[in-house]
């Protein structure tokens, strides 16, 4: 059997380069600009022709950005970049789910040019409908850099496992939070005194909310879920728990059981309903995600066929996720549209959603209560009530210190596997008896 040739030896290569219009010059931006440089030959080589960039957009052409930025064309409104006769491709690095990001979004899909974007938040919000108009005008919405800064788990789902049905998709997908839980654990310090260092190291923002509330998380979550099982984008239906309440004490009794503490977010269909949550969770030291350290990101997949899939890597800065970003410019240059979601819009199933309460898994529950003879009776007659087994607990005798000058110690359990609204209702209980000193805290287990 013969096969056609792809490209007949008598077609010539193309040499036009693809030129770019870049909206967004800090420090990703700017990374983008040099790594284009640094590799142009190789770059060119892999994409069959030049990619150059053309024209920028930025709020201050004087800064110095470590890159020649002269020979641009500059331009006040990024939307120009849309029109512009010397642009085939607009790259978005503004950031914001609404507002200009997505202006540019559309104006640039709508002129049938390609949109390359590492703004994940405008995706969760607003993906399918870009990714609809896209298809619509026969152009590429591509976005590797949104989920996992350089790890290319967005091709990975999309293409290499794109013949298998994938169970569940989860991960370390903050490197913000993962950074902060590292160093909780290994310098035995609170969240606030990490907190406060990474916003001094510039690891955190000034106001870290979107990170540490498990917000940029579930955005990059949303995304993943829609990849993995051929479903349309649902943010708002994530439940959402960020790592405020963690504490030490909760590290020391995490490792003590055999585990660690990491914020993951978790994906699955469940009878035809997406099941989505970001929240801590104690993993196993057996569990690869388990050694994920520092500000590293990493997603596991699990496929039919395949089995586990585990991406690992840098998930931000300027390197890592230029490097994302022009891997997307090279597959514009060769001509990939392909639908943004590894299906076209309309056959993206709109699921259900499933209850997070009624999930069954095993539960960490980290009680503080008076010191005083008959509470621990009290608490275990409250599990009982609600229908909850104790596998393990732990009494420690340190005394803590309650707002109002009292004390109290510390008791954690971890239960048997259970309805998620059976603990809840245990400790709705346990809250409102004068033997609780703090509010109790939950997590979940991480048992696959």
């Amino acid at each position: 059997m013969k096969y056609a040739k792809l490209r007949p030896e008598s077609t010539p290569s193309v040499t036009a380069p693809l030129c770019v219009g870049l909206a967004g010059l800090g420090t990703v931006g700017a990374g983008v600009v040099a790594l284009l440089d640094a590799n142009a030959s190789l770059i060119e080589r892999r994409a069959d022709r030049p990619i150059v960039v053309t024209a920028v957009s930025a709020r201050d052409r004087g800064r110095d950005r470590g890159v020649d930025t002269a020979r641009f064309a500059w331009v006040d409104d990024a939307t120009e970049l849309a029109h512009r006769d010397d642009v085939d491709v607009v790259v978005e690095m503004i950031g914001g789910s609404d507002g200009p990001a997505l202006v540019l979004a559309k104006a640039t899909l709508t002129a049938g040019k390609a949109f390359v974007t590492a703004n994940k938040a405008m995706l969760a919000h607003h993906g399918l409908e870009l990714a609809a108009l896209a298809e619509a005008r026969g152009t590429a919405l591509k976005y590797e850099a949104a989920v996992a800064g350089g790890i290319p788990v967005i091709k990975g789902l999309r293409e290499g496992a794109a013949a298998n049905r994938l169970t569940r998709v989860y991960g370390i997908l903050n490197g913000t939070c993962n950074y902060i839980l590292s160093r909780m654990e290994a310098e035995k310090l609170s969240f606030d005194a990490v907190l406060a260092d990474a916003q001094r190291l510039g690891f955190a923002e000034a106001d870290p909310s979107f990170d540490v509330d498990g917000i940029d998380a579930a955005h990059k979550l949303s995304i993943l879920a829609a990849i993995a099982f051929g479903a349309r984008i649902d943010f708002a239906s994530i439940a959402i728990e960020g790592i405020r309440a963690v504490a030490a004490v909760d590290i020391d009794h995490a490792a003590t059981l055999g585990f660690r503490i990491k914020l993951v977010g978790l994906a699955s269909e469940v009878d035809g309903a997406l099941f989505q949550r970001v929240h801590p969770c104690l993993v196993p030291h057996a569990h690869p995600l388990a050694h994920v350290d520092g500000s590293l990101n990493a997603v596991v997949a699990e496929g039919d066929f395949v089995g586990r899939l585990f991406f690992s890597g840098r998930g931000a800065g300027a390197g890592p996720t230029a490097s994302a970003v022009v891997a997307d410019l090279i597959d514009v240059a060769r001509g990939e549209v392909g639908p943004a979601f590894a299906m076209p819009t309309a056959r993206l199933a709109a699921l259900g959603v499933a209850d997070t309460a009624e999930h069954v898994g095993r539960f960490y529950l980290r009680l503080t209560v008076a010191d005083r003879p008959g509470v621990l009776a009290e608490l275990t007659a409250a599990l009982r009530d609600a229908g909850v087994s104790i596998e393990s607990l732990i009494q420690r005798g340190t005394t803590v210190s309650d707002t109002a000058g009292g004390g109290g110690v510390y008791v954690v359990m971890v239960t048997h596997a259970v309805r998620q609204s059976a603990v809840a209702a245990a400790l709705r209980h346990m809250a409102a008896s004068d033997s609780a000193v703090a509010p109790p805290v939950m997590m979940h287990l991480l048992d696959f």
